[in-house]
């Protein structure tokens, strides 16, 4: 028997996707601000401060929800949408970039996924969203994820988000898979997440790739992606503030010719 609510979903489109919820009576979803899309006349929604699991607290322990959500980056209050009449109601969420849309059932995963920082879209009520603290130094400082990571624990289904296509990886006990660090969205909590450095002085200094890898050894699943949103805001950005590698070359002009620019 599940202790959180028990919803029904159907995932919409190939790149930019949304996720609709579909909605027995009195039962609720949360979502991360900015998440929504759109709903059903019948669906109620309210914003609550704290992580919106509805689990019983007092004060100083939704302080303390909200205080963490803060520490990942997020907003200090979540949404609920419940569906306050008879009838079935739908709500539906859109990823914020464009990517794919993970289901998680966490009564699969022994109760427990941590993802990237950003990776929540949307869970069952009683769904809990707290932080991961990465217990190695190392790891914190150059992991590329920093010190904290979220968590998402219960029995309920989970929706996380990530950029480009989405890989999934069965790792073996002492099975090793080294990752740019930005290219992690989740893994179940007997991963065991690391750093290493890249070897070679020529790979380090000219490869273009980093320092460092992320080391996740098995037992335990992971979800990567192909596009983190932070490589494609770079790209972006390198694009609109500055000149191409050859723009300042004869070479790159007759290029920039070609092109129209």
């Amino acid at each position: 028997m599940r202790r959180n609510h028990e919803i029904d979903y159907q995932i919409h489109g190939e790149e930019m996707q949304c996720v609709e919820i579909e909605l027995d009576p009195q039962e609720t979803v949360i979502a991360e601000s900015g998440s929504f899309m759109f709903m059903d006349e019948g669906v109620q929604m309210a914003t609550v401060f704290g992580d919106g699991s509805g689990q019983e607290q007092g004060f100083l322990g939704k302080l303390m929800s909200a205080g963490k959500r803060m520490l990942t980056g997020e907003s200090l209050f979540m949404t609920t949408f419940t569906n306050t009449v008879p009838g079935k109601q739908k709500v539906t969420f859109a990823a914020p970039y464009a990517g794919k849309i993970v289901p998680l059932d966490l009564m699969q995963f022994d109760g427990k996924i941590v993802c990237q920082k950003d990776a929540f879209l949307c869970a069952a009520k009683g769904v809990q969203v707290g932080i991961e603290f990465q217990r190695k130094l190392g790891t914190g400082l150059f992991g590329g994820e920093g010190f904290i990571m979220q968590k998402l624990e219960g029995d309920g289904m989970a929706f996380v988000h990530a950029g480009g296509y989405i890989l999934e990886r069965d790792l073996a006990v002492g099975e090793v898979l080294r990752v740019d660090t930005g290219c992690i969205v989740a893994f179940t909590h007997r991963v065991d997440y690391d750093i290493q450095f890249v070897k070679g002085v020529k790979n380090m200094v000219f490869g273009g790739e980093g320092l460092f890898f992320a080391v996740l050894r098995g037992p335990g699943k992971v979800w990567l992606q192909s596009l983190p949103v932070s490589r494609l805001a770079a790209r972006i950005l390198q694009y609109g503030t500055t000149r191409g590698k050859d723009e300042g070359s004869i070479l790159g002009g007759l290029g920039n010719m070609l092109d129209g620019h």
